[in-house]
């Protein structure tokens, strides 16, 4: 998804989207500050906080507020699911297409305007899973 119109792409915003496009982790604004502080080493964490929200609100990147968990972001804006290991909080892309139907099925029984829908796959990762095995033994 390209920037829109109303979003000036500064070198900051720009470093801070070519960082979360390069990783598949979903990283919280802590982490992406981590991340951006290797190019531009002055950036404060307020900065990073800002343009995560401007590049966010403007649909560049997705803001991901998951239940309980800390804010993460993703550089992906498309429409995805991801899932969560409710052990470690990892937290990747579900490998599955979006479907029209769940939206469908709630317009049937539901007075609201479905505008769309997010959703989470919560579970354990293999490696918290094999922890939780070999622990059981």
């Amino acid at each position: 998804m390209s920037p829109s119109p109303k979003l000036r792409m500064t070198r900051q915003r720009q470093v801070i989207l070519e960082e979360l496009r390069r990783v598949s982790s979903h990283p919280t604004a802590d982490e992406v500050y981590d991340l951006v502080r290797r190019q531009l080493p002055r950036m404060s964490l307020g900065t990073v906080y800002r343009n995560l929200e401007m590049l966010s609100e403007s649909g560049v990147i997705r803001k991901l507020e998951l239940g309980g968990t800390p804010r993460r972001f993703d550089g992906n804006a498309t429409d995805h699911h991801h899932v969560r290991c409710i052990r470690c909080g990892r937290l990747e892309d579900a490998a599955v297409e979006p479907s029209a139907a769940v939206e469908n099925a709630l317009r049937g029984v539901s007075d609201y305007d479905i505008l769309g829908y997010r959703l989470e796959f919560i579970g354990l990762c293999p490696q918290c899973k094999e922890e939780a095995q070999s622990f059981q033994e």
